[in-house]
């Protein structure tokens, strides 16, 4: 998938399969991508089977399946450098720390999402693999 080199990110292979990684250097508080799709109903997004759907308040989600989403392949962490911000209805993605060329760009999902989706397989961000290696070692001691 080509984009455009005015972005500052590319889609890349992640150790969780695909993710979006900053091509350029991207500066604390800058607004990096925004996040979108069609707006569901929260009652019909609850029956949908799709890994993509944001919830924007009590009564709407966005469903980001469609792979011109390029927001979609931002992955979860939990030491994030980027955070989502609902402005008006819309998801907005901001850096939350320097971010390096090279670097992933990474975003918590929340408590629910990790709960539901991601605690059940283990998570594989940065910090929880640091994590599971660091017991691994003091454990074999």
């Amino acid at each position: 998938m080509a984009i455009s080199s005015r972005h500052p990110y590319r889609i890349g292979r992640s150790r969780t399969g695909l993710g979006l990684f900053a091509t350029k250097p991207i500066k604390k508080g800058t607004f990096i991508i925004k996040y979108w799709g069609r707006r569901v109903p929260n009652k019909l997004a609850d029956n949908l089977d799709n890994r993509y759907l944001f919830e924007i308040n009590s009564r709407w989600t966005v469903d980001g399946a469609t792979r011109r989403n390029i927001a979609r392949y931002i992955n979860h962490s939990c030491r994030p450098n980027a955070e989502t911000d609902i402005v008006k209805g819309e998801i907005l993605i901001s850096a939350i720390k320097n971010i390096e060329p090279g670097d992933e760009i990474t975003y918590d999902y929340g408590k629910e999402h990790f709960d539901g989706f991601i605690k059940p397989k283990g998570c594989k961000c940065a910090k929880c693999t640091e994590q599971k290696r660091s017991a691994k070692r003091n454990g074999r001691r």
